[in-house]
């Protein structure tokens, strides 16, 4: 039989097997639980670092959306109003680089005869080119008439040749009268002129292509009076002014202003510009080679429209 001793060490032994039991139950639950807590809060941080990303590219976005606009509607006091605005608009000022070309000037104080002088013989080649309407450089528009002539650039001149009236001699014997309404840009060489195909066909076969000639200015006799022309786009803040018909070449154009009269400049589209406006819609003097002036008043400012006068130079 057991002793009562023996039987107190035995229930001692079995609450430490017991309580053992129990803790090593109590931490393998702690482990499972914290094995299956640790994903979710890897995923809840990966989730975090995921929308932060997003938040600031919206809100970089919102920042952006609204500074623009703000930036764009605020006005600038000195901007310059842009050239495609109404002419109707006081700052408006039609571009020139709208034409075929951009525009050169010529000096104002180049001289009243320039590069082809009277009654001067000139030396060169003539070539022929398709004129269709007679339409060219000088922007007369079409021509009445295909005894029309390209100038080369040289003595084109920055459209100091527009107008002109020319003398052409073929070795031949043969002769023509032509109009300068355009230019003929390089390799047209100084003395050259090339002719419409109507116009050298009276001197020689267009298959010949290519013929020497002597040249020199006219002074016809016409019954046509010289019209004024404003550009398109043409204002009292900005003006374009030609003139047509003109029996000599014009070297000069002026417009009357409150400090008396201005020379404008000349562009090698053939129209005189006045930038700021200034004797836009004022009387106009225009100057031919030969150094005679005529006075035109009562000229509105009608944008591409050929407005006739009762003045023509004289006969030289």
């Amino acid at each position: 039989m057991k002793t009562a001793r023996q039987a107190a060490r035995q229930r001692r032994q079995r609450r430490k097997l017991v309580l053992g039991a129990t803790v090593a139950v109590t931490a393998v639950s702690v482990l499972a639980y914290l094995v299956m807590a640790l994903p979710q809060d890897r995923k809840a941080d990966a989730g975090t670092a995921a929308a932060t990303p997003i938040a600031t590219t919206q809100e970089a976005a919102t920042a952006t959306g609204t500074a623009t606009p703000t930036a764009t509607a605020k006005p600038t006091a000195t901007k310059t109003p842009s050239p495609t605005r109404s002419a109707t608009t006081p700052a408006a000022r039609p571009s020139p680089k709208a034409t075929p070309r951009p525009p050169r000037t010529a000096a104002g104080t180049a001289s009243s005869t320039g590069r082809i002088q009277p009654k001067t013989t000139y030396q060169g080649v003539a070539t022929a080119y398709e004129a269709a309407d007679g339409n060219g450089a000088c922007l007369f528009g079409p021509s009445p008439d295909l005894m029309i002539a390209a100038m080369n650039t040289t003595d084109y001149e920055t459209s100091r040749a527009c107008g002109a009236y020319v003398l052409v001699r073929a070795a031949n014997g043969k002769s023509i009268t032509v109009r300068i309404t355009n230019e003929c840009p390089l390799p047209c060489a100084p003395g050259q002129i090339d002719l419409s195909q109507q116009a050298f066909a009276k001197l020689a076969d267009l298959k010949v292509g290519r013929i020497p000639i002597t040249w020199q200015l006219l002074s016809p006799s016409t019954s046509e009076t010289i019209s004024i022309r404003y550009k398109t786009g043409s204002s009292q803040y900005w003006c374009g002014i030609q003139a047509i018909g003109h029996r000599n070449p014009v070297a000069r154009l002026e417009v009357r202003t409150g400090d008396g009269w201005r020379q404008l400049p000349r562009t090698e589209y053939n129209y005189f510009l006045s930038e700021n406006g200034s004797g836009c819609g004022s009387s106009i003097r225009i100057t031919d080679i030969y150094g005679e002036q005529l006075t035109i008043a009562g000229i509105a400012v009608r944008p591409n429209v050929v407005q006739p006068t009762q003045v023509q130079f004289a006969q030289r």
